[in-house]
This record gives structure tokens, sequence and C-alpha cells, in this order.
């Protein structure tokens, strides 16, 4: 057997054996999974004593991007009546987020189900079904996505995206 011959059977070889071959897995402990489980504890409880300091501490900062992006319907209704540059995704939800539960009178609630987090070292994904309850009834559900990223040993909270169901109100 030639050289060239060999040099083409190791080639071939370490394909065929690299295509078996496990990808690498995500840098992820035990320790760092249940401190985001926390902070959507965290978010819950805030939340609902309506402790905004608290909720804020949770964020990387108050700019981040909170949003649940427009529908294609109202994208193209927001386009024709007042903005031909609209994108559905709205700056600055958080803020208004703040404050609308500093001083909101009636009680407020998110319930999180099915969470699923995804941690690779300093990043991490967290993803769940959720509730939006407004005086003790849902006013809307959806899927919830926070993008979190751990700064100075403690994870926060960078990006909050979640779909919009409303649910029929009574008396409507």
């Amino acid at each position: 057997m030639t050289y060239s011959m060999r040099a083409v059977l190791l080639v071939l070889w370490m394909a065929a054996t690299s295509a078996f071959a496990e990808p690498p897995k995500a840098v992820s402990t035990p320790a760092d999974i249940a401190a985001i489980k926390q902070v959507t504890q965290d978010f819950q409880s805030a939340l609902k004593t309506k402790e905004v300091l608290k909720l804020s501490s949770l964020m990387l900062n108050s700019n981040i991007l909170w949003t649940s992006p427009a529908s294609d319907q109202q994208v193209a209704t927001m386009r024709k009546e007042t903005d031909p540059n609209f994108d559905g995704v709205r700056a600055g939800g958080y803020n208004e987020f703040v404050q609308f539960v500093k001083r909101e009178k009636k009680p407020v609630e998110e319930k999180f189900y099915n969470i699923k987090i995804t941690q690779d070292a300093d990043l991490a994904w967290v993803m769940f079904d959720y509730e939006f309850m407004f005086d003790g009834a849902v006013e809307n559900y959806g899927v919830e996505t926070w993008q979190m990223v751990k700064r100075d040993g403690r994870w926060k909270i960078y990006s909050v995206t979640w779909s919009t169901h409303f649910t029929e109100k009574k008396g409507s």
C-alpha cells in the first residue's frame, strides 16, 4: 500500500469515526441551575408582593429587551395608521412594566409552568409556559423566555420575550 493510499484511508477513517463523536457539552453546574431557579421564584414573589426594587435587582439593567412582539396584523395596522417603520418590538418595556406594578392597586401575579433551563457557563436560557394574573383572573398566557447572564457571581435577566394570548374578559 502506498503512502498516498494510507493517507486517504486515514482521512476516511477519521471522518467516519468523528461522525460518531459526541458534540461538546455545555458547561453547567447544579449550583448555577439552583441559582437560576431561585431567580424565577424571586421574580414571582417580588411581582406578587409588588417589591419593585427587588424585581429590578433581578435585571441586568433597566433597558433590557422586554417585549411581546406584535402580530403581523398588528404590525400592518400600525404601519398603515401611524408608523411605516414599526417592527412590532417596543423599546423600554421593562420600565413601563415596573411602573405598572408599582402603581396598580389590584393584585398582579405571574405563574410559571414547565420551566426549562439551559445553561452554558455564564449564559442561560429559561423557557416556560406562563399565566399573567390580574385581580385574581388570568388576563393573558403564552410562552416566555428569558436570557440570563452571570455577573459578579449573580444571575441576572437581560432579555424577556413572550407570546401573548388574551383571555376573554368576564362580562365582555
